[in-house]
């Protein structure tokens, strides 16, 4: 296993570095003021240079208009691209499209692949992922209350939603609802396509996250679904495979989320060494010669470090042996990464201090959007759970 940046990417690392430093990070403060709704036309704008540049989709297939990036490869783009909020939205790997580019690539139907796929894989429509419900566990989907059921050539769709996000702006949504309610527990839900102009798709609300509701892209919503009726060749691989291609989509997807909290975390570490410099405290004396805060910058620089080898190590188990193989690595990089991401963010801010809650700098948007790091895609108590259950498996 050689760690080495691969010679293939270290010219796309460049360039996708210098892109995020003088077009994003540059302009960031105003965009987030703006808002993603006010800000969208700039940042449609911002994925035109990008395509012009041949930087898009890098994680997609070639076929499809995307770079043909290895999970490892991309990794690293997106460590780059995480260093700025919209980082990966301007470049066209962005959840939830990402993930849904990978269900459609992989189970969509030829007539599935020309109405969706294409338009989402140009960057023209947005997609969401509709599976989290309020009133069941959403760390375990096979206990799913939505319902679609067969009614001749349709199915008929009823049921209730949350933290769908992205749906508000979005031309359709990947459900998970129950369509086998007699099969075993990971056999009873499909992953159904539904427009998101289908009479009875109800967008209740984009749910407050921490007092902030967002818009478009940047929002996550409530949904409820009204008797939706969607035609049979909506579904998406076969009956019952609901679970199954949930988690094809969510072991690659939480090798970037990795990456991308990297990237936050290099951004944090960056503001938080130069806060630490350029604050005097006492007389010419700067903050950095507190031994608090000198423990806090080379106790973050290890944990950094360490889970960036721990992230590298799991996307090139992932790329040389398969999903499968590597499912205790993703398990444990998806708690600690994100620990670790709260962590600095939270001494970064401390070093800042009144300054670091404002939004003068992207650290207080990042500690109440990233929060969540914790909680979806599985929360750190599960993966625990799952990567423990895994280790012990080879001692019984």
């Amino acid at each position: 296993m050689d760690f080495a940046i691969p010679d293939s990417v270290k010219p796309i690392l460049e360039k996708v570095r210098a892109f995020v430093d003088e077009r994003l990070i540059a302009r960031e403060h105003e965009l987030l003021a703006l808002g993603f709704g006010e800000a969208e036309p700039e940042l449609a704008a911002l994925r035109q240079e990008v395509k012009r540049m041949g930087l898009w989709l890098p994680q997609g297939p070639r076929e499809i208009g995307g770079m043909g990036l290895s999970v490892l490869e991309h990794g690293l783009v997106s460590q780059e691209l995480g260093r700025s909020p919209y980082g990966h939205y301007v470049f066209g790997c962005q959840a939830p499209d990402a993930g849904n580019l990978e269900i459609l690539h992989t189970y969509g139907t030829d007539a599935q692949k020309k109405r969706w796929l294409e338009p989402l894989s140009r960057g023209e429509i947005r997609s969401c992922f509709s599976m989290t419900e309020p009133e069941t566990p959403g760390s375990n989907p096979t206990e799913l209350a939505c319902r679609a059921d067969k009614d001749g050539d349709h199915y008929v769709i009823t049921g209730h939603k949350w933290f769908t996000s992205s749906a508000d702006g979005a031309a359709f949504a990947i459900v998970m609802a129950v369509t086998n309610p007699e099969a075993p527990p990971h056999g009873r839900a499909s992953q159904i396509i539904v427009p998101t102009d289908t009479a009875g798709f109800e967008l209740v609300r984009n749910i407050p996250v921490m007092g902030h509701a967002g818009s478009g892209w940047a929002s996550h919503a409530e949904i409820r679904y009204h008797g939706v009726r969607v035609p049979r060749e909506n579904l998406l691989g076969g009956e019952g495979m609901g679970f199954l291609i949930a988690q094809d989509r969510l072991g690659p997807g939480r090798i970037h989320h990795c990456m991308r909290w990297l990237g936050i975390c290099e951004r944090a570490f960056d503001m938080m060494c130069r806060r630490a410099l350029s604050r005097r405290i006492d007389g010419d004396k700067p903050l950095a010669h507190k031994q608090i805060i000198a423990a806090w910058i080379a106790e973050s620089r290890a944990e950094i470090n360490a889970s960036r080898l721990a992230v590298l190590d799991a996307a090139w188990r992932i790329d040389n042996v398969g999903f499968s193989a590597a499912r205790v690595e993703i398990s444990l990089i998806k708690f600690f990464v994100a620990g670790v991401m709260m962590r600095v963010l939270d001494r970064a801010i401390q070093v800042h201090g009144a300054l670091g809650i404002t939004s003068d700098t992207p650290l207080s948007w990042w500690y109440a959007h990233e929060r969540g790091a914790r909680i979806y895609d599985g929360p750190d108590e599960v993966h625990k759970v799952a990567a423990a259950r895994r280790i012990l498996q080879r001692y019984e």
